[in-house]
């Protein structure tokens, strides 16, 4: 298979799903190895195609063509309330999109979720348990930010308002 094809198709595998597509599922479909499609997927974001990696796998942001609200809200807490953080969040019908923290040698390190249920928060949390990986949020003593998808500026807010009732946004003082 032609290369410029294949990248072609990877596109289009990953813009057509609606779940995220992983490295080892596009590999299998395409017959060729995970490397080749994680190569394929560096190419077509230095192209400028607009391809997130997730934890579960890549996909396309549909964001900005649903009209979706994206805001920002900064965040802290420790480890043992990670779950408990997310489901406040995708409970209320956010679509959590990443994570960012400031490291003090990188700057900002980005880490893309994209949880929209309960069921992804799970997935998340046991991949993070069963690991041993640290939080993003842990290089930075809990301080992180969130970038939420909502259906508008209003729905935004009760996030925020949710999120502040349970005590995990960031003190103003």
């Amino acid at each position: 298979m032609d290369a410029a094809f294949r990248r072609e198709q990877v596109l289009e595998a990953i813009a057509s799903s609606e779940a995220p597509l992983s490295a080892s599922t596009l590999a299998a479909d395409l017959k060729v190895s995970r490397q080749i499609i994680v190569g394929d997927v560096a190419l077509l974001r230095a192209q400028g195609q607009d391809i997130i990696a997730t934890a579960r796998g890549y996909t396309i942001p549909s964001f900005a063509e649903t009209g979706q609200y994206l805001g920002r809200l900064a965040c802290h807490h420790d480890s043992n309330d990670l779950a408990k953080e997310l489901y406040t969040m995708v409970d209320l019908g956010a679509t959590v999109v990443n994570v960012i923290v400031e490291h003090e040698l990188y700057g900002e390190i980005t880490g893309q979720l994209n949880l929209k249920s309960r069921d992804d928060v799970d997935q998340f949390v046991a991949r993070y348990r069963s690991s041993n990986m640290r939080l993003l949020s842990e290089l930075s003593q809990g301080i992180h930010l969130h970038t939420v998808a909502c259906q508008d500026k209003t729905h935004f807010d009760q996030v925020h308002q949710g999120l502040q009732a349970k005590g995990y946004l960031y003190p103003l003082e």
